[in-house]
């Protein structure tokens, strides 16, 4: 009898000690798992980067900064990104002081517990005005490119520490003086820079990989717009000139590829605009400013392959919508000054409705601006601000689902 409630007491302590255990390898197994893509990627470092912007040969300094982003809802381990980035310190008796505002797009996939991405952001980086060498002024924006890529390690389902490293191109110049804008460069002004950040990234409300795997069975929903876009007046925001004219005829892709966003349905965009044409007058000078009363009209083609679109309402007969996209612009002469390039980058963001005709056509119009600049690829950037209007005839491709007029 002794020996038989031994035995029945050991096995009453190992049940009791072995449930407490399950309890707690549980969501530690869960937690080792591989996470699925997370909705949004929100970062937040420390960001150090490689010289200052006035760091000519003998006098290079590192600069220390801040730097954070956020990744939206991906399709296919493609993301589109927001990015800002400040850094600030001295060199040469001047203060460094730069914010990099950039977006673009970024690609990832996971090994194991790692994600690893890749990205190409394009943008603009703001200076203070006397940057330059014991003070000189400088210009204060410039387009910037940043290529690179990093690696992200989990530490928890919500939370994982990112390494990434980059390199940066701007085209920053000092000028003559504040009244006389006129950009040079000093040999050895440093254009490239590379770049080092690290820090933590907040994945909220990660999917399992379960959820992620079937969130694509679906055909998702596509569209193609034949669309013209015309000048009907300027602003100053981002460039100089007010006396050109701008022209466009087009083709847009919608895809309804990264869910919902502020109650929108959020499509990826992209855009090819196979005429463009451009009526400038015959004569400027370095900054645009017109030299003549004759105008000119020169001939372009355009591509805008990183977008996006907000589309409210999406299921019902009129449409409300917001669309930005970024490309580039060329022309077979030098455009806006005779001064500038031929190649120029482009920035268009509009708003308008898009109004259902048919169960598969639709038609749309709406209000744009339509920026385009060289990015001070040469000396000469007057660049073009222009208020357009828009208008054009959607079709619906694939097969008719909810947006069928006989499914209402």
């Amino acid at each position: 009898m002794s020996l038989t409630l031994v035995r029945q007491v050991e096995q009453e302590l190992m049940r009791r000690s072995f449930i407490p255990l399950l309890l707690w390898l549980c969501p530690v197994a869960l937690a080792a798992q591989a996470p699925g893509p997370p909705p949004y990627e929100i970062f937040a470092g420390y960001s150090w980067l490689s010289n200052s912007f006035n760091g000519v040969p003998g006098s290079r300094q590192a600069l220390n900064g801040e730097e954070g982003s956020l990744a939206f809802p991906g399709w296919h381990g493609l993301r589109v990104k927001i990015d800002l980035a400040h850094y600030s310190g001295t060199n040469l008796g001047a203060q460094q002081n730069a914010l990099f505002i950039m977006g673009g797009g970024q690609y990832e996939h996971t090994f194991h517990r790692e994600r690893v991405f890749g990205q190409a952001l394009f943008g603009d980086v703001g200076m203070n005005r006397y940057w330059g060498p014991h003070g000189t002024p400088g210009e204060t924006a410039s387009f910037v490119t940043q290529l690179g890529g990093g690696v992200d390690t989990p530490i928890s389902r919500n939370f994982a520490f990112r390494v990434e490293a980059d390199w940066r191109n701007e085209n920053l110049a000092l000028i003559k003086a504040v009244n006389n804008v006129q950009p040079y460069r000093l040999p050895g002004l440093p254009q490239n820079f590379f770049g080092i950040t690290t820090g933590l990234v907040w994945l909220p409300h990660a999917d399992s990989p379960a959820a992620d795997k079937g969130q694509h069975k679906e055909q998702p929903e596509s569209e193609l717009t034949l669309e013209g876009i015309n000048s009907f007046g300027h602003f100053h925001l981002f460039a100089n000139s007010w006396w050109s004219y701008l022209h466009v005829g087009g083709i847009e892709y919608d895809r309804h590829s990264w869910g919902r966003f502020i109650g929108a349905r959020r499509d990826y965009v992209a855009e090819v605009l196979p005429v463009a044409i451009l009526r400038q007058p015959s004569a400027t000078d370095v900054y645009g400013n017109r030299r003549s009363r004759t105008f000119e009209s020169i001939y372009g083609v355009g591509i805008s392959p990183v977008g996006m679109r907000l589309l409210w309402l999406d299921k019902k007969p009129v449409k409300p919508y917001y669309t930005v996209k970024g490309g580039v612009l060329a022309f077979d002469k030098k455009s806006i000054s005779q001064y500038a390039a031929y190649l120029n980058f482009s920035l268009e963001q509009s708003v308008g409705v898009q109004v259902r005709v048919t169960d598969r056509v639709e038609v749309r119009g709406g209000f744009e601006v339509f920026h385009f600049s060289n990015a001070f690829m040469v000396p000469s950037n007057p660049g073009l601000d222009s208020m357009t209007y828009t208008g054009g005839i959607t079709m619906h491709l694939g097969r008719l689902g909810e947006n069928s007029l006989l499914s209402q």
